[in-house]
């Protein structure tokens, strides 16, 4: 006697043939260089900072209110009660054959006052929660690190302000880790997460165009997307202190 194979039994024969393609696994190390270029070691990634998924929507509703809590409103208008003059009443309200009027300074009057104009008054302003910050940025970071675009540098250190010298690091930088771009991009190559304040390496990399010093406390997913590389200075200490976020998440 003949059998005979159901739907169901070809659907699981099928997908028994058909090879499940792995989700992309986040790194565990990265290399770490020097002012040289050279690697000097290696480091282990936080699954908490590296390792989160990709959250496009979180992510541009985080970046827009940070863009809308930077917005200067300076366009403001008069209106009616604002303009100068206007204090007497143009003629008599009655028996000059003429519209009534009250002031020369109405909207309708030539050098009167602005009809739903903007105004300095209006707030834009977003509040932004801490766990969505956070989580913002984790993403960002995540993403950066799985697209090649975030190098590590042991220390970064300069006798004086020296702009060559700054320079001389990011082509040896860029050489070394393989990132063309880092040297040849003219706008928003690098944001460099330095530990601390260092007034010394500030003033190095201030007058490179491409480039951007931020301390590591303040990184923020607005920064970090505006710029092709993110470059971290002594990324142990680096991570303990992004790591305090991941308190505020819980």
């Amino acid at each position: 006697m003949a059998t005979t194979t159901t739907p169901k039994k070809k659907a699981s024969a099928k997908a028994a043939k058909t090879v499940q393609k792995a989700a992309p696994v986040a790194a565990t190390e990265a290399v770490v260089y020097s002012m040289a270029g050279k690697e000097v070691s290696k480091v282990m990634l936080p699954t908490e900072l590296f390792g989160a998924s990709w959250k496009a929507d979180l992510v541009h509703q985080v970046v827009t209110a940070m863009q809308a809590n930077l917005r200067q409103n300076r366009a403001h208008t008069k209106d009616r009660s604002e303009v100068s003059g206007g204090g007497k009443k143009p003629w008599k309200q009655k028996g000059t054959g003429n519209a009534r009027h009250g002031s020369t300074r109405s909207p309708i009057w030539r050098h009167g006052g602005i009809t739903f104009g903007p105004r300095n008054e209006r707030d834009y302003s977003e509040k932004i929660n801490k766990r969505m910050r956070a989580n913002a940025l984790f993403s960002v970071l995540s993403r950066k690190m799985r697209d090649g675009e975030v190098l590590f540098v042991d220390e970064l250190s300069f006798n004086a302000p020296k702009t060559a010298e700054a320079k001389k690091f990011l082509s040896a930088l860029a050489n070394g880790a393989r990132a063309d771009a880092l040297a040849a991009k003219s706008k928003n190559g690098a944001l460099i997460a330095l530990s601390g304040y260092d007034l010394n390496s500030i003033k190095s990399f201030r007058n490179i165009g491409n480039v951007l010093t931020e301390e590591v406390r303040n990184l923020n997913p607005v920064d970090v997307l505006a710029h092709r590389y993110l470059i971290i200075e002594r990324p142990q200490a680096a991570f303990k202190t992004l790591g305090a976020r991941t308190k505020s998440k819980k």
